[in-house]
This record gives structure tokens, sequence and C-alpha cells, in this order.
């Protein structure tokens, strides 16, 4: 039976009197993509800055390989952060470096490899997410959105890392590019054995990627289950959301 590679519980966080994570627990095997759903502003991004170490959670416990870097130091903690990886909501690249730097950012600045080196691995990632060698030189402001993606994706990946998260991957995408988007990260996550993190409130994304589904809302987890079962949960609030109904216990403020 697969250990847990993450694993919550109890985990708080609120912004003076705004309570955003009220008590999350979260397990996640290794290997397991879990895809988290909810609407705008119900905690997701706040749930991945805390496991990344850029937030500090109130209370509770935050398990990677079975340590609680809750209680650990920041040099003893960052070798965890050294295992993540992130595509972040709209790639993020950096405007004055070029794709292959972007894409050898992490092998460069962290694991110290040389430029050489870092070029030849960054060229071999982006043509894993399906760019040509041709691109590795231009700016990001050359690249179309799909294009931007590819290449976050390719960051995200080219350290290796054990755990990666994904922000909203398919955002300002058209349905074609998402899947496609969709596709590369479940061939990237099983390439690597990867165990994954995705935050999205896009349903068909969720479907594709996801081995298990945990909808937040309001800073608790209000239901958990695979896809299957998602769709014949009598749960009030995913029915809900899934189906993108007005009516119902989540309440949208207009």
């Amino acid at each position: 039976m697969k250990k847990n590679k993450i694993e919550i519980k109890g985990l708080h966080k609120a912004f003076g009197d705004k309570v955003v994570l009220d008590g999350v627990d979260i397990e996640i095997k290794e290997g397991e993509s879990l895809v988290v759903i909810g609407g705008s502003g119900t905690g997701k991004s706040v749930l991945i800055k805390c496991i990344q170490g850029i937030l500090t959670p109130d209370s509770g416990s935050i398990k990677i390989d079975g340590v609680d870097i809750t209680q650990l130091d920041r040099e003893e903690a960052e070798k965890s952060y050294a295992k993540m990886g992130m595509l972040f909501q709209g790639a993020a690249l950096f405007d004055s470096l070029k794709v292959w730097e972007n894409v050898a950012f992490g092998l460069i600045e962290n694991q110290k490899m040389p430029r050489k080196s870092a070029l030849r691995e960054a060229i071999r990632v982006l043509r894993q997410v399906g760019l040509g060698a041709d691109v590795a030189d231009l700016s990001p402001s050359e690249l179309s959105g799909g294009m931007q993606k590819r290449v976050g994706l390719a960051r995200a990946i080219a350290t290796k890392p054990e755990i990666i998260f994904f922000d909203e991957p398919t955002t300002g995408l058209d349905p074609i590019m998402s899947d496609v988007i969709n596709n590369l990260i479940i061939e990237s996550v099983k390439g690597l054995g990867a165990t994954a993190l995705t935050i999205t409130h896009d349903m068909a994304s969720a479907r594709k990627i996801a081995d298990k589904i945990a909808m937040l809302y309001k800073g608790k987890i209000v239901w958990q289950g695979t896809v299957k079962e998602m769709d014949k949960t009598d749960n009030p609030y995913v029915k809900q959301f899934i189906n993108g109904k007005s009516e119902g216990p989540i309440s949208v403020e207009v």
C-alpha cells in the first residue's frame, strides 16, 4: 500500500478577522493526483502557499513524507520545499529571461547546474511538452498563451520534483488547448512518478487529471472522493458546483 506523500491535519489560516482555512484535512498518496475544486476566494491558493512555506499556518500540521514541516526551522524545511515544482496560473514567466532560462531557472539557481548543461536540459524538457529547440532563445512575450503555459509546465518539471502543484492550469485557454495541457500534465506527472495537487474550478480539467477530488468551501473540505463518486454524490455543495447552478447551499455574493 502506498504511503502518504502529503498529509494535512487541522490546518487553520486567518488574515485578521477573515478565516480562510478552517480545519482542512487532506491526504495524498505517493504518485496520486488530487484536484481541489471550489469557487474563487474559498482558500485554494492559500492552501498551496501554506504547503510551500510561502504562508505560515496559524495551527495544524503539514507532513511531507511523514515529517511535519511546520515544526522545522527554515533550513530544514527547505529540503522538503526542494522536492516541489509549480505551474503558476498564467504561467508567470520571467519576461527578462529567455525561454530556456525560464525552464532552467531552478536548475541554475537551486541545483547550481552549469549554464551549458542547463541549456541542453531545458531543450530536452521543452521537447517533452511539445516545443522545439527553436523557441529556446525567444522571450516569453513572443509566445502564445498556450505556448507560455507549456513553458511554465516545462519549468515545473525540469528539476524532476517529487510533488507538483498546478494553480488553475487551464485558465485563459480555449477548450482544445486546455485539453492539450491536461494531457501534458498527466504525461509529465506519470513520467516523473510525482504526486500532484491541482487547484481549479475547471471541471473538464478536474475530471481528466484527478485520481481523487476534494471540494473546499468556506475554509473546509466538504467532500472528497473519486470522479465516479463525484458524479453520483448527493452532496448539495458538490452537485451545485459541478452543475453550475446559482441556487443551492453555496451563496454567491453579487
